[in-house]
């Protein structure tokens, strides 16, 4: 298996997934600074022009979550639960998280953090301030859910985990007021306890894609 990545984001939860794992990838950094998801090599890997992606055999997968889904299944871990309701909630979760917190925690990563990675400027108020707002509206629904909860699949981590706290470890860049929010940041401490959490990416970068 190849894993396309480079230490932004979304390869965030996949490099932190396959560490989990010991999954055996062979990383492959794709350097966003120099253009390359957007060269033609890398074209024929993933059309969209973005990382992650996996290839595995004959299978080339994108997409964060289904690339997390995919380790999981393949590596016989309940990290992708046995259970069929578990599985629902997985994607409930992972729906979520895509279409509301992260969205809204993404639009700040993007201000706060890409901007001051490549030199695009200072965060602009009217990005960051409704990004804020949905982000305290979102907070609140993770955090009710959270209350007597290890995990956000009950006692069990899960991809889930991975995905939707994907943004928290960029919270003191993104000026996120987790403090408001006692049980997202005791969850992330729980995650803040694995090593693949902590230190997700691979040591140094491997020849660019």
């Amino acid at each position: 298996m190849k894993l396309y990545y480079a230490k932004v984001l979304n390869p965030r939860k996949v490099c932190a997934v396959a560490q989990y794992l010991n999954s055996p990838v062979e990383y492959v950094y794709v350097n966003l600074g120099r253009g390359e998801t957007a060269s033609p090599e890398f074209l024929k890997v993933n059309p969209n022009g973005k990382v992650p992606v996996l290839t595995d055999g004959d299978l080339t997968l994108w997409e964060s979550d289904a690339i997390i889904c995919h380790l999981a299944r393949k590596a016989g871990s309940n990290l992708w639960p046995a259970d069929d309701a578990d599985k629902i909630e997985v994607l409930r979760w992972s729906s979520w998280n895509a279409n509301h917190f992260t969205r809204a925690t993404g639009a700040l990563y993007f201000e706060h953090v890409i901007k001051s990675m490549f030199g695009m400027g200072d965060p602009d108020p009217a990005e960051v301030d409704p990004a804020m707002a949905d982000f305290h509206k979102f907070a609140r629904v993770l955090d009710d859910h959270l209350t007597g909860r290890q995990f956000l699949i009950g006692d069990d981590l899960s991809v889930a985990d991975f995905a939707v706290a994907v943004s928290l470890p960029y919270a003191g860049q993104m000026k996120l007021p987790l403090g408001d929010y006692p049980q997202i940041a005791r969850w992330h401490d729980r995650l803040n306890e694995l090593p693949a959490w902590r230190n997700p990416f691979p040591p140094s970068p491997a020849k660019a894609a």
